[in-house]
């Protein structure tokens, strides 16, 4: 998962992880080399098949500009630009993600909040937004100023992390995970159309390759930050996450949708 983007300030866990563990990352990179980058950048938000099987669904070819929002760190911007040409704005809320960003990838990022995108309406091709939604209480918002910015017709791309229960055992700080039904609902409500759905757990994880590449960025992290209190939240966040995640009560959903 993502960031936090809407009205109100973040978690302090929600901050921890998504600000200060953002630069960590950037710095960690840097000692290990760039080939350490691109599967630190796109941990939580999804394996390479996933996000070229989104990139896909929504047609995104050479010359497009596409808008991460809540981009974190840049990590699948990058990938999109690497496999499938397009032309990427990030726009994420955390000022340590975006130092991390521009540091990591060089693409053009903005310190900017989901809720109220500074562009003009039908700025971009597509856009899409991963592991985000589950962050915000006015996903209506959200999702309708997402559309605001594509141009009609064009492609819109989401991972969603839901609940699978009606109400969770462990609630992760500043998380506000929708179920199927309800986010199905509020696509259609803001004028957003499903093309395709595919739930992670049906998309190639990730290679082992990049798995190791990401732990060892996170070893050099918790080599040199275990001991403070920020990095300690941030773990408490992830395995509380992980753990609902590994008993099914939440689960991760790719949609490749189309502005109506």
């Amino acid at each position: 998962m993502k960031d936090t983007v809407g009205g109100e300030l973040p978690e302090e866990a929600m901050a921890d992880e998504f600000d200060t563990v953002a630069w960590w990352t950037a710095a960690a990179v840097a000692e290990l080399g760039e080939d350490h980058a691109l599967p630190a950048a796109c941990r939580g938000s999804g394996s390479p098949a996933a996000l070229d099987w989104l990139a896909t669904r929504m047609g995104l070819r050479s010359g497009m500009s596409l808008l991460d929002s809540g981009a974190g760190v840049g990590g699948p911007a990058e990938r999109a630009v690497r496999e499938h040409g397009v032309r990427p704005t990030l726009a994420e809320p955390m000022e340590g993600a975006c130092r991390a960003a521009g540091r990591l990838f060089g693409r053009p990022v903005v310190v900017a909040n989901g809720a109220a995108l500074p562009f003009g309406d039908e700025a971009f091709d597509a856009a899409w937004s991963l592991g985000v939604l589950c962050t915000l209480q006015d996903k209506r918002g959200y999702l309708a100023e997402l559309r605001r910015v594509v141009a009609p017709g064009g492609a819109l791309g989401l991972l969603v992390y839901a609940r699978s229960v009606d109400e969770l055992p462990d609630q992760p700080d500043g998380n506000h995970f929708p179920s199927l039904p309800e986010l199905r609902e509020d696509l259609a409500a803001v004028g957003i159309t499903v093309l395709e759905e595919k739930p992670l757990t049906e998309v190639a994880s990730t290679p082992a390759e990049w798995d190791e590449a990401a732990e060892r960025v996170e070893e050099v992290i918790a080599r040199d930050h275990r001991h403070d209190e920020r990095w300690s939240r941030a773990q408490a966040q992830q395995e509380t996450i992980t753990g609902l995640i590994s008993d099914g009560l939440v689960t991760g959903v790719l949609l490749a949708c189309r502005r109506a």
